[in-house]
């Protein structure tokens, strides 16, 4: 197959607009598929930068016929959030029609998939694989929708579903690269940590936000605890990769970024020729369970004593609260210790406001169903 670029138009929602999404496609339909999307949220440049040097680098290996199997790219995958532009300003994340965060409440489809292939499943791992994801398209086609929201979350869902791998590639305020995964997949999945440089990864079998990456790969091992009796393989490593922090926008580190990508898929077998020696782990996963969510306990403007991707322990000082107003000077303090992984560009605060983030090994009480930020 031919590279080829193709231009999805969403259904006009709004009198005079039209939405699209360009979808690159290399190889050829073998049965192994990888997708990778970028700048789900709108808002997030380094992703975008990342695979249009990536695109260059498949189309070189396309034209020689090393691409093996198919490979699909979504450079920019939220034309509604990239048309939310505020006096000179994006505001990417969240639909501001609906004040729903782009990257959450993706189709949980599970259920309704466990439905349709009861009684149909057999000892042939490929053969369930095949039936699951028959039975997920079939899901997807009668997902009605009712907002451009909803429709872009189908469509993106519908493009990746199929996939062996997935990848969304995201981005923080300030913060070293660092990757969400789910707990399942990790041991099998070490060499994307490995290949990105990741100095943190962060494991959960369910964040509770049903983001896109969970909506591709958490419904193989819940129907695997559904039919302990088949083989239901982990069938899609699906990943989130945070590309540092929103101003870490270079060629320089761009080009290593789809380099890495690139070989990583080489090694995984979609790309033909010699991988190099994997690097080592930066370090070891950690559980989303252990991540400290970092607040503010006053407003005021925030001068930090530690820089992303410093080792803290547990009281370390992080950060402190200037309030000139009242002459306050409110110090905060890790309540773990691990990483500090991500801190807010912008540096004023309201009170209760997240500054930052502690990937810390130990799980914490309280954390509740909901364990990534809004």
């Amino acid at each position: 197959m031919a590279f080829l670029r193709e231009t999805h138009y969403f259904p006009s929602m709004l009198l005079g607009s039209k939405r699209e999404i360009v979808v690159l496609k290399f190889g050829e339909k073998t049965g192994k598929k990888a997708y990778i999307q970028a700048n789900l949220h709108a808002d997030e440049a380094p992703g975008v930068l990342v695979l249009f040097h990536l695109e260059k680098m498949l189309k070189e290996a396309d034209k020689k016929g090393d691409v093996d199997g198919e490979i699909v790219i979504v450079p920019s995958a939220n034309p509604i959030g990239q048309s939310q532009w505020n006096h000179g300003r994006i505001d990417g994340r969240f639909d501001n029609k609906t004040g729903v965060n782009f990257n959450r409440d993706f189709p949980d489809v599970t259920e309704e998939v466990a439905e349709l292939i009861n009684g149909k499943l057999s000892s042939d791992e490929k053969g369930n694989i095949s039936l699951i994801r028959s039975a997920i398209s079939t899901v997807i086609k009668g997902i009605e929708t009712v907002n451009e929201s909803e429709y872009l979350k189908k469509y993106l869902y519908s493009l990746a579903y199929d996939s062996d791998i997935v990848l969304d590639l995201h981005c923080d305020f300030d913060g070293i690269s660092h990757i969400y995964l789910g707990t399942p997949l990790w041991e099998n999945s070490k060499d994307l940590s490995k290949q990105m440089g990741a100095k943190a990864t962060l494991l959960s079998r369910c964040s509770g936000g049903d983001p896109f990456d969970e909506a591709c790969s958490k419904i193989y091992w819940e129907l695997a605890e559904k039919f302990p009796k088949h083989p239901i393989p982990l069938a899609c490593l699906s990943a989130t990769i945070e590309l540092r922090g929103r101003c870490d926008v270079t060629h320089e580190i761009a080009k290593k970024d789809a380099e890495n990508i690139f070989i990583f898929l080489q090694r995984r077998g979609f790309i033909k020729g010699q991988c190099p020696d994997l690097p080592e782990l930066k370090n070891e996963a950690t559980p989303l369970e252990g991540v400290q969510q970092i607040q503010s306990n006053n407003s005021g403007v925030i001068v930090y004593n530690k820089e992303p991707g410093d080792s803290v322990v547990k009281g370390d000082l992080i950060a402190e609260i200037i309030n000139p107003l009242a002459n306050e000077v409110s110090t905060v303090k890790s309540e773990t210790s691990g990483i500090l992984f991500t801190r807010r560009s912008n540096r004023l605060a309201t009170n209760g406001l997240i500054i930052g983030r502690v990937a810390g090994k130990e799980e914490l009480e309280g954390k509740g169903k909901f364990l990534l930020s809004p």
